[in-house]
């Protein structure tokens, strides 16, 4: 196996406007723009472009729970404790039109890949598919019991994840409308912990690239990444000392980044089964993270109020040598006999600046503990990975030129629909 040396990820912008906590973040496709949302019920939406100033989106009556642009970048959508779902045009007007979506805290907004639908997530303990173009409610799920924290389309737009406070993640698909498998604690082979003031949940979950596994963030501190098809666990990773708050796949679904109350993002390499990065920036929790669709930047949003963006490195030299080495080059029956499936090692080593790198941490592959189910779990990873590239050359043959007359068509509704609100820019 050929190893490669990886840089590490540096921070390059740190934005400060926001007069409460930030909740959510995303990049705009062209990495142009980054939106973040936050309890001071505003959006903000900064220029990646140096001196360029950020605009403030005033509509919501109470705390944005969550934003995301579309896949095209010509729409934000957001989620509010107002009870609404907001669709805004990203340009300096910041023209935008609500619909009532629940009857409770709208807490996830989420755009299939082809941009025509968008599934929310709210504590009225429901799921609610809607077709963007018209802001038309189209089906919901509620076999929840409890508050839906999440709920994340696959990159086939096939199939539906959600996490509730039920202590379950549910797998739902689109077309049948049916619950296809349900995750719940302690059942017998996948068990699923969840913690916040003796109550568990999960508090965030999200489809890997290649739509084969699902990851969960949870606040009993730790993080689950399972097998969509066979249903079962396949890693446990214990690296965080207090809740995760929110979690992002890398665009090659070679790794995952963290967000957590204990105020660090950590960066895990899938393949490998171990902690890479440990980075330390914010003052307080960290509430929010994402990748860039490209995976070469990544921003995170945490209770001091500040959006930080950081630039990967490890994957912009020779990457795509990097996953040529991993992907073709490994001998799995060997490379990964060497893989220890629980690594307590905490070889810590200091950086000069705002992070501490860490090699190794505890990772926990719970159920996977004998060396063969490891073997078994570090393939299935690396057919995702292959399924990754498929996926994503099939995304790239999605005509999206009906997303420009969405715009114009949600435009043109906006002085019927609902009034104007007034941008003010961010000094």
């Amino acid at each position: 196996m050929a190893f490669v040396c990886l840089e590490d990820p540096t921070l390059e912008r740190n934005f400060k406007g926001h007069r409460d906590a930030v909740t959510s973040v995303d990049f705009s496709l062209s990495k142009k723009q980054l939106v973040s949302g936050s309890m001071d019920s505003c959006l903000m939406v900064w220029s990646m472009k140096p001196q360029m100033r950020a605009y403030r989106f005033v509509g919501h009556k109470d705390a944005v729970m969550c934003v995301q642009f579309s896949p095209s970048g010509h729409l934000i959508a957001s989620g509010s404790r107002d009870k609404t779902v907001r669709l805004w045009v990203p340009s300096v007007k910041g023209e935008s039109t609500a619909f009532k979506a629940h009857t409770a805290t709208v807490r996830s907004v989420h755009f299939s890949n082809d941009g025509q639908s968008l599934v929310t997530a709210s504590d009225d303990k429901t799921v609610k598919v809607w077709a963007v173009h018209r802001q038309k409610f189209l089906f919901s799920f509620s076999q929840h019991i409890n508050w839906v924290r999440c709920a994340k389309f696959s990159p086939d737009g096939r199939l539906i994840v959600s996490s509730s406070d039920d202590k379950t993640v549910k797998v739902w698909d689109k077309a049948s409308r049916e619950c296809v498998h349900s995750f719940c604690e302690h059942s017998g082979q996948v068990s699923v912990h969840f913690s916040i003031g003796g109550v568990k949940f999960v508090s965030h979950v999200d489809f890997h690239p290649s739509g084969t596994c699902i990851a969960s963030a949870s606040t009993d501190n730790t993080v689950k990444v399972w097998d969509v098809r066979m249903n079962r666990l396949l890693q446990h990773y214990q690296v965080h000392s207090a809740s995760v708050n929110c979690l992002s796949f890398h665009a090659s679904g070679n790794y995952l980044i963290t967000a957590s109350n204990d105020s660090t993002l950590k960066i895990l390499d899938l393949l490998e089964g171990r902690l890479l990065y440990t980075l330390h920036g914010h003052q307080g929790p960290a509430t929010s993270v994402s990748f860039s669709r490209a995976g070469d930047f990544f921003a995170s949003g945490g209770l001091d109020e500040q959006v930080m963006v950081w630039k990967t490195n490890f994957d912009v030299s020779d990457y795509g040598d990097v996953l040529k080495t991993r992907k073709y080059s490994m001998n799995v029956n060997s490379s990964f006999n060497n893989m220890n499936p629980m690594d307590t090692g905490n070889g810590d080593i200091q950086k000069s600046g705002i992070y501490r790198q860490e090699k190794q941490s505890e990772v926990d592959f719970g159920e996977v503990t004998d060396k063969q189910k490891s073997q078994e779990t570090v393939e299935s990873l690396r057919k995702s990975q292959e399924a990754t590239e498929s996926v994503r050359r099939q995304q790239e043959q999605i005509d999206e030129p009906s997303l420009a007359s969405t715009l114009q068509h949600i435009v043109g509704q906006l002085d019927v629909l609902t009034q104007v609100w007034i941008v003010s820019r961010f000094d």
